[in-house]
């Protein structure tokens, strides 16, 4: 397996391990080596692909990468939880049984070694805001869709589509089974795409990814959204994210949430 070692000073560690997950790590040791913290985990088969999930690093920070034997403890999984969205959705570990309410739609997911399980703030978040706004008949893409949580949750909710697009491979592959286990894999398209190439509008975008990589992406978020559409963003900090919102300029806010110090925003034209 190749594993992630993230080297930083003690006083980075809550932003080292917010990072981390952020960038698909389902499980995260810690390690003192010498007054400093190092954190390692797993995000992808492919070095580059995690560096560019892990986005632009501080410079007091390094990153290397080691290769070991066996691949980390599973033991996480019998600690893993259902996650109550709101009193309409739950995210659930898709080896988890069946939710106990009839009134509620339960999305299961396998994050598959590499992304998380919806229990990120970010993902709880961002899943709400989609809820909340996708109607029946949407047409919706998700950039960065690791498990593709956000695009299930958007066609339970009535998406008639969704485009799901991740630099990684392995969120393809991710996001396709995750599709077919939750039924709606025929009306997913998930594909490694940059967001460049992606053509038409949609009436629902959606990008949980870091700031960097928003501002980055800013006019294709913008280009792509349909002209009544709804953009979602989220991956950015509470109360440090007026950069993201200025570099997406010709939108205006329409709702920011929060949850442990991270922020999900809800933009529309």
């Amino acid at each position: 397996m190749r594993v992630v070692e993230v080297d930083v000073p003690p006083a980075d560690a809550e932003l080292a391990t917010d990072r981390l997950w952020s960038a698909g790590a389902t499980a995260i040791e810690e390690r003192d080596v010498g007054g400093r913290l190092v954190y390692r985990t797993i995000l992808a088969t492919d070095d580059d692909v995690s560096l560019a999930r892990l986005g632009p690093l501080p410079d007091a920070w390094t990153v290397r990468f080691v290769d070991e034997p066996d691949a980390p403890s599973e033991a996480w999984r019998d600690f893993a939880e259902p996650i109550v969205v709101n009193d309409g959705l739950e995210i659930r570990p898709a080896w988890l049984a069946g939710g106990d309410r009839s009134d509620r739609v339960v999305v299961a997911i396998e994050p598959a070694g590499s992304f998380g399980l919806g229990d990120h703030p970010t993902t709880r978040l961002s899943a709400g805001a989609v809820w909340d706004v996708v109607r029946s008949g949407d047409e919706v893409l998700d950039v960065g869709c690791g498990s593709g949580v956000l695009s299930i949750v958007a066609l339970q909710r009535g998406a008639r589509r969704a485009v799901a697009i991740d630099v990684a491979e392995a969120a393809r592959e991710a996001t396709v089974q995750n599709a077919r286990s939750n039924g709606v894999a025929d009306r997913v398209d998930a594909s490694c795409r940059p967001l460049a190439d992606i053509d038409g509008t949609f009436d629902v975008v959606v990008a949980n990814i870091l700031a960097p990589t928003l501002v980055e992406l800013a006019d294709d978020l913008c280009r792509t959204l349909a002209a009544e559409g709804t953009l979602i963003i989220s991956g950015i900090l509470a109360g440090r994210h007026d950069h993201v919102l200025a570099a997406l300029g010709p939108l205006r806010v329409i709702e920011t949430v929060e949850c442990d110090g991270w922020a999900a925003v809800t933009l529309r034209r």
